[in-house]
């Protein structure tokens, strides 16, 4: 992970010199982009996450959270996404210690579905499934565990967009998904900036609904490298409080287009 995070931040000089349609990335909202990386093209986009507790979940921190993802055509998008958590935990004989490992990884795509038109928006699906052990010890889970979401947007102007998810998650341990939903209108600010409010959250059998509110802003260094900066707050008592990120997207091309 490490040397992933290095070999991306030695590449961004170069990239910042080039000249290409402007990146599109999936953070620092949560949510996911309709569009997909252009064929050929490799995109990683990485996040620093820092979460508040309450009585019912411990301070947390993503050091980081890594998504890769390659553009195999305009169709289809193929995705990784590998976490390093750090939990505050306590114990009588260590007391308080951060316990850090990786989370199960995901792999998983983005399909195209349908192109913006009028009131319809562009569509696409996305669907991950996060491997049982692929995982540090003790943040293994008992099964795959699948997740899925239809991504849309609709461009209001040329300066404004709305994009919206739906979908569910399930967590590896039980058979009872989470139903998702966010939704965020986004806004460009001049030429290089961009930012957006957003309301999220998820519903769950037997569980009591979670909703939180966030907003950021991102810089276009150029049309390859984005840098952003985020924060939100939950709604009620049963969500992390609060989280504070900045993260960096980069995409590169990896192989010529043939006619």
């Amino acid at each position: 992970m490490k040397r992933i995070a290095l070999l991306l931040l030695l590449a961004l000089p170069m990239l910042v010199c080039a000249q290409t349609v402007p990146i599109d990335t999936d953070r620092p909202d949560q949510t996911e982009s309709a569009f997909l990386v252009p064929k050929g093209w490799l995109q990683f986009e990485m996040g620093f996450n820092k979460h508040g507790s309450n009585q019912y979940f411990p301070e947390e921190r993503l050091l980081p959270t890594l998504l890769s993802k390659y553009g195999i055509n305009k169709h289809i998008e193929l995705r990784l996404i590998t976490t390093v958590q750090s939990v505050k935990a306590y114990t009588p004989a260590k007391g308080n210690y951060w316990e850090t490992g990786l989370q199960p990884v995901e792999v998983g795509a983005k399909l195209h579905i349908a192109e913006a038109s009028g009131w319809r928006p562009q569509t696409a699906l996305i669907f991950h499934f996060a491997l049982p052990r692929m995982a540090s010890p003790t943040k293994r889970i008992n099964r795959l565990a699948p997740n899925f979401r239809f991504t849309m947007q609709n461009s209001i102007t040329d300066a404004m967009a709305i994009g919206y998810n739906l979908g569910a998650e399930w967590d590896g341990f039980t058979n009872t998904p989470a139903w998702i939903y966010t939704f965020a209108p986004g806004f460009k600010i001049g030429k290089t900036w961009y930012g957006y409010v957003e309301a999220f959250g998820s519903v769950m059998k037997n569980e009591k609904p979670q909703h939180s509110v966030d907003a950021g802003i991102a810089w276009y260094a150029s049309s390859d490298v984005k840098i952003d900066f985020s924060g939100g707050k939950a709604l009620n008592n049963y969500v992390l409080p609060w989280y504070v990120a900045v993260g960096v997207s980069a995409k590169l091309q990896v192989s010529k287009k043939k006619n």
